[in-house]
């Protein structure tokens, strides 16, 4: 399917938002088989994020934040309902199409940084974009700038092992945006660290976010961490509630 075909559908419009959102959940259901019960983890589910945004998704273990981000990030399959990334409908799509947009449009962190063990930090952010195609020299460069604006100018040869967890999610970001993505889905980016770790983490996270036009979604159990992004959500019977 080419790109031409791809975009003949909109996503639906938004009332209440200027410009349409860069990734839109339009009425998400998954549900799942356990014995002889189906356990309706989403239902409906609606969650648009604009250019510049960072959502807050809160809800207890079992609610279904990483069901959603893994739909989200075109990882896995809804059972119905469809996932607007830049206006664009992504069920059409075939699983090369989906693995580059998530190899373009979407940067990924999660609980665990997975740095590999063996390269430094300048590696481990190099190593996205070299995949990617960017000749060694460019992906050194940008690898370069990003850590040092994610203030680890002092750790770039370091390999994970010799990281403190907050820098080694430092590493984690700057690799998941290395390759300019429009979107930052984010599991518990924070789970493993104390509070004043975590506070950073994330305001690393949200000054990437501002300054890059990013769109974010990040689940977390912090409420305080929550406080400081744009919005805040929740799943509440399957479906996605504003938390005012």
């Amino acid at each position: 399917m080419d790109e031409a075909t791809i975009i003949t559908t909109r996503a639906p419009s938004i009332a209440g938002e200027e410009g349409r959102p860069i990734i839109y959940l339009h009425a998400i259901c998954r549900q799942f088989r356990q014995g002889d019960t189906t356990l309706n983890i989403l239902k409906e589910a609606e969650l648009a994020v604009w250019p510049g945004q960072s959502v807050a998704l809160v809800a207890p273990s079992g609610a279904g934040k990483s069901t959603l981000l893994h739909i989200a990030g075109l990882l896995e399959h809804a059972d119905s309902g469809e996932v607007y990334i830049n206006s664009a409908p992504t069920s059409p799509l075939t699983d090369v199409e989906r693995t580059r947009i998530r190899r373009t449009e979407i940067g990924f962190v999660y609980q665990f940084h997975h740095l590999l063990p063996e390269f430094s930090a300048l590696e481990n952010v190099m190593l996205p974009q070299m995949i990617r195609g960017l000749k060694r020299a460019e992906a050194r460069a940008r690898a370069a700038e990003l850590l040092t604006y994610l203030g680890l100018k002092e750790r770039l040869t370091h390999r994970p092992a010799e990281l403190s967890g907050g820098e080694q999610q430092r590493v984690a970001i700057a690799r998941a945006v290395a390759n300019a993505p429009r979107i930052v889905l984010a599991d518990e980016p924070t789970g493993n660290l104390d509070l004043h770790t975590s506070e950073r983490v994330f305001a690393t996270l949200g000054q990437l976010v501002r300054a890059s036009g990013l769109a974010a979604i990040v689940a977390t159990h912090n409420l305080e961490i929550a406080a400081q992004m744009d919005r805040r959500v929740t799943l509440r019977e399957g479906a996605v509630m504003e938390i005012t």
